[in-house]
Formats: C-alpha cells, sequence, structure tokens
C-alpha cells in the first residue's frame, strides 16, 4: 500500500480509501460481513474509511463504528452531512442548526467523540458559506472534528469557499470528494486544476464508475450488477450515453489486456496517477470484491497505458454528463433561468 499526505494537513493516506456505502441495507451487507472488510483493508494497509450518514438511513455508520470498535486511533475516519435524512425539511442542508445535530447523531451512531473528516455531502446553495464554514470552525474548535472538507462541489463553489474562509478568517475546506474515472474526466477541466491550486486533498469517488469498469460489464452480456437493480436508466444500453460507456468499456479491455492488467486495475491506477489525486475510494460489498480492488493497490500504470486511455476517453470528457452531481442548479431547474 502507498501513502500520499492528505492535501496540507500532515495526516498520512493510504492511496486506497474504504467506502462503506454498501455497508447495511444499500449493499445487503451484515455487520459480521462490514467486519471482514474493515478487517481485510486494515491488515492491507488501508487507514482511511469513508462513509455518510445517508449510507442506509445511519446504518453504515454504525456498522463502522462496530468495526472498527478497540482501534479508533489507527484510522483516519471520515463521515459526510447535509443530504436529506428524512422528511424534516430541516433536517439537512449545511446550517448550522443542522451540522450541529447531524455531527452529534454520527459521533453517535459512530461510538467516537471526533470525527478526522467531516464532509459537506454537497453544496447547499440556500445556505451561505459564512454560515456553514462558521459552524465547521467552531465544531472543529469543539473538538468533535480534526479537518473538514467538500464533497462534489462545481469548481466556482469551491473557489467561493476558500475566499470566504480567508474574508472570515475560518478554518476552510481541505479536502474536496469527486466523482471521478476514466469515464467521467470532466473534472480534469475544472476541479482538479483549483484544488491543486489550494492544496486540497483528492478523494475520488466511484472510481470504478458504478462497476462499468470492474470488469463485469461487457458487451453481449446481460448487465446484472448490484447497482444496475436499482439504477436501471444508467445501465440501459437503449441510452446513447451508455452505449458509448459500453463502446470505451471494450475498448479499454484490450488496453488492459494488452498490459496484463484487470479492468479494476486498469481503472484505480488510472484514477490514483493524477497528481491531484490524493486517493481513490473503493466501495466493495464483499470480502472478494475488497480483494479484486487491493490488487491495485501498488499498481502504476506506465505512460504508454495512460496514453492509450486518452486516446478511448479525451481528458476533460464525462460520457455519461447528465449523471454528475456537481451542475449549478440553474441548469437543472427553469424557474433559476428565468426573470
Amino acid at each position: 500500500m502507498q501513502y500520499r499526505t492528505l492535501g496540507r494537513t500532515g495526516v498520512q493516506v493510504s492511496t486506497l480509501v474504504l467506502g462503506a456505502m454498501n455497508f447495511g441495507k444499500i449493499g445487503n451487507t451484515s455487520q459480521e460481513e462490514a467486519t471482514a472488510i474493515v478487517d481485510a483493508a486494515i491488515e492491507a494497509g488501508i487507514n482511511l474509511i469513508d462513509t455518510a450518514d445517508v449510507y442506509s438511513g445511519g446504518q453504515s455508520e454504525e456498522m463502522v463504528g462496530k468495526a472498527i470498535a478497540g482501534r479508533r486511533d489507527d484510522i483516519v475516519l471520515a463521515t459526510k452531512a447535509s443530504l436529506p435524512t428524512g422528511d424534516e425539511r430541516n433536517h439537512r442542508g449545511s446550517s448550522r442548526r443542522w451540522l450541529v445535530t447531524a455531527l452529534d447523531n454520527s459521533l453517535r451512531r459512530l461510538g467516537v467523540d471526533h470525527v478526522d473528516l467531516y464532509q459537506i455531502h454537497r453544496w447547499d446553495p440556500s445556505t451561505s458559506d459564512e454560515e456553514t464554514l462558521s459552524a465547521l470552525t467552531d465544531l472543529q474548535r469543539a473538538g468533535k472534528i480534526r479537518h473538514f472538507g467538500s464533497s462534489t462541489f462545481p469548481a466556482y463553489r469551491i473557489v467561493q469557499a476558500q475566499w470566504a474562509a480567508r474574508e472570515n478568517q475560518l478554518s476552510r475546506y481541505v479536502t474536496e470528494q469527486p466523482n471521478y474515472s476514466i469515464l467521467q474526466r470532466g473534472i480534469e477541466t475544472h476541479v482538479l486544476p483549483v484544488t491543486e491550486e489550494y492544496g486540497m486533498g483528492v478523494l475520488a469517488w466511484s472510481p470504478l464508475a458504478s462497476g462499468w469498469l470492474s470488469g463485469a460489464i461487457r458487451a453481449g452480456q446481460e448487465i446484472s450488477t448490484n447497482r444496475s437493480g436499482f439504477l436501471r436508466q444508467r445501465f440501459d444500453i437503449a441510452v446513447p450515453a451508455n452505449r458509448a460507456k459500453l463502446d470505451a468499456v471494450e475498448q479499454l479491455a484490450k488496453v488492459a489486456d494488452d498490459a496484463g492488467l484487470t479492468m479494476i486495475q486498469l481503472a484505480l491506477g488510472f484514477v490514483t496517477a493524477h497528481p491531484a489525486v490524493t486517493s481513490a475510494i473503493i466501495g466493495p460489498r464483499t470480502i472478494d470484491h475488497l480483494r479484486s480492488q487491493l490488487a491495485a493497490a501498488d499498481n502504476a500504470l506506465s505512460a504508454d497505458v495512460l496514453d492509450a486511455i486518452d486516446a478511448i476517453v479525451a481528458p476533460g470528457v464525462d460520457l455519461a454528463a447528465h449523471e454528475k452531481n456537481d451542475t449549478p442548479p440553474a441548469l437543472l431547474d427553469a424557474a433559476q433561468r428565468r426573470r
């Protein structure tokens, strides 16, 4: 396992991060299975675990807490807040009112007195940067969080938040967690140059593109992955963007074969090769999934392989831009672009 410094925090983290989204109802993963996955990940050298309050309604945090009991100080523990956790209109967002409550709830579920990295899961357009950063700074000073970061923020919002922190003498976001894979390279155009400028750590989520790059999806075969069961539209080959992804996967499979790599090694090696990326977040649902992903831990792609990938999916291109989660609200809601 390789290790890198998380932005300018001085914290050393593994280049593969254990993402716990599949723990619980989402991945149908039991506590026993989750603990086995955590055990194997730690044994392999992974020292950062990432979860969120919305994963399986808080069940993921509870499972992570039980799995790391007795070894908390050996783990860099990250969680997230701001996405809706229920029907109550104020149980979401990035207001001081909600973040204080949400963090206490997460700490209780995790069974810890602090988290090392607390991330705003999505930018909240209804809350000012000053409100959010002020609350996070106070929580940091209270010792409940060590650092805080953003997740899936548009580049201009990352810049705005950095300036708001400086203008108001508040602590700043030190990490960003964006969607990044061979099939979704848009952040190379805008987000990654910004995170490099501000010295932010980058924890890339969905490096296997929701399973498209796992080796389980190939032309002429039925798509029957766990994710395709509840995100059918993203795997329907009748959709042009999905056909484009499948075409790319077939070409990438040949690149992997010629290089003596698995598709997973190719996909994870690509993400961690970018100088702006600190780590790739893997989200195994089973211990076998974890083992297949750990095989990429010390894998470095050659320049020839990276060039071959560029020839299939050009730098800065998203093959399914409509699936991105950092689209400005005015592009999604017509009312916001009408006077």
